[in-house]
């Protein structure tokens, strides 16, 4: 029984490095848009989309051809599943070239998450019952881990996978509330959020963030499922891809890269709850459109997600279909105290040819309210000269496009501007938000409900 050291260290047991299809090949095989087994309640807005996913160049790992089949993996989810455990995992798999299926064991696609975000679900639980795979992995979330637990097509199917000494996993209240009941952390050391460890037997609960006891790997919370999804890419396709993807993801900064640099330091306190619009596009990011959503929601901020194509629902950039709260066009008139773009280079080329959002946008930089960018969207601000003489930093991809760009902070913010690097920095770049409007303290609160090591100083 090993564990997994904080700081998204791998120390899982090593196993054989794979060589992986060509990333169109593997996307062409990954369940996007499964037809569902029966009709949806909401098949109206879990409506498949017709775009075609486009592969970022930016955040995608570089395959070698090999006939060697792709590993297969289940995320399932269900109303109140915890948004930023669900979509890290399936994105972080999917990167390593596993084919993933989200499957909802609701009545409907569509599920609502513990934060509000509405995420659309590849095909139904009833639809993999009969599947083997080579990894189970369930996210956490209230009162999502109980929806999973009352799944028997998952039960069975997650007690297959331990009978049959196949991969399975859980984070956060999902170890505790899903697998203790289904007698599946018997003989087991196991972790999950605080909340929940008096519920595992004292002699079996760890603290780590991360634990791997045989078939088993449990984690804390959504501030660990990095570390999570990156371990169980160690043990699916060994060491070597673990790591690639753990520097793909920006997971491993230099020791003396800052977390945050500020420039003109101004305050942001507002004395309303803050208005905030994150605009979503085909090719968004889904793992800093997600955490940016879920944090800021959990700071007690208005958050309204606005969508710049014809529909509601958007397919982000690993193949996460979201729906938004509404159009662009319904927020034309209406004033945000905060806009953030997310990245994703085809999303932020769509979010750039906007024309509501760029006069939203001009608007925001004029009146002296605060807006941002992360991972490729400082770009489009910049190409928008909405960041002129302002210091930002960006995807490292990109960052030599701009004009003040800072490169050894995470983090950057220039009077009421702010920008991140992207991915996994996305959690950062959140909580940078939250400290500014709300102080350090409310900022710290929120890292630790995410099980997050927020920094002192």
């Amino acid at each position: 029984m090993k564990s997994i050291s904080p700081l998204f260290s791998v120390s899982t047991p090593k196993s054989p490095i794979l060589i992986f299809t060509p990333i169109s090949q593997r996307l062409s095989s990954v369940k996007f848009a499964a037809s569902p087994q029966r009709k949806s309640p909401s098949s109206k807005s879990a409506k498949t989309l017709c775009t075609t996913l486009t592969v970022d160049p930016i955040t995608t790992r570089t395959s070698t051809s090999t006939s060697t089949p792709p590993k297969k993996v289940l995320v399932p989810i269900g109303f109140g599943t915890e948004e930023m455990e669900a979509v890290i995992l399936a994105d972080v798999l999917r990167r390593a070239g596993a084919e993933v299926t989200v499957a909802s064991v609701e009545q409907q696609l569509e599920v609502e998450a513990s934060g509000g975000t509405r995420l659309v679900a590849d095909t139904f639980i009833s639809a993999c019952s009969t599947q083997i795979y080579d990894l189970v992995a369930l996210p956490g979330g209230m009162p999502g881990s109980a929806r999973l637990r009352d799944c028997e097509v998952l039960k069975k199917i997650t007690s297959r996978q331990a009978e049959e000494k196949r991969l399975y996993g859980a984070i956060c209240a999902a170890p505790a509330v899903t697998l203790l009941p289904w007698g599946l952390l018997k003989r087991k050391q196991s972790t999950c959020h605080p909340a929940f460890m008096d519920k595992i037997p004292s002699f079996r609960a760890v603290k780590t963030s991360t634990q791997v006891s045989g078939e088993l790997t449990t984690s804390r919370g959504p501030g660990t499922s990095f570390e999570f999804a990156v371990c169980l890419v160690d043990q699916l396709f060994g060491e070597s891809v673990a790591k690639e993807i753990g520097e793909l993801l920006l997971m491993n900064p230099a020791d003396d890269d800052p977390k945050r640099q500020e420039f003109n330091e101004v305050g942001w306190s507002l004395d309303h709850t803050p208005q905030v619009l994150i605009p979503v596009a085909n090719g968004s990011e889904e793992i800093e459109v997600v955490t940016l959503i879920d944090i800021l929601r959990r700071a007690k901020v208005n958050v309204v997600v606005a969508s710049v194509e014809k529909s509601a629902q958007v397919l982000a950039s690993s193949g996460t279909k979201i729906v938004a709260d509404k159009l662009i066009d319904a927020t034309a008139d209406s004033i945000y105290d905060l806009i953030i773009l997310p990245g994703g280079t085809a999303g932020a080329e769509r979010l750039h040819k906007s024309k509501v959002l760029k006069k939203l946008l001009k608007e925001q930089e004029s009146a002296g309210r605060i807006f941002g960018a992360i991972c490729s969207s400082p770009a489009v601000l910049q190409r928008q000269g909405l960041i002129k003489d302002k210091k930002a930093t960006a995807h490292p991809a990109v960052i030599n496009n701009l004009k003040d760009g800072v490169n050894d902070a995470r983090v950057v913010i220039d009077g009421k501007l702010i920008t991140s690097q992207g991915l996994a920095t996305a959690t950062q770049f959140a909580l940078a938000i939250v400290s500014k409007l709300f102080g350090h303290a409310r900022a710290r609160s929120v890292a630790e409900g995410l099980v997050y090591q927020y920094p002192r100083s």
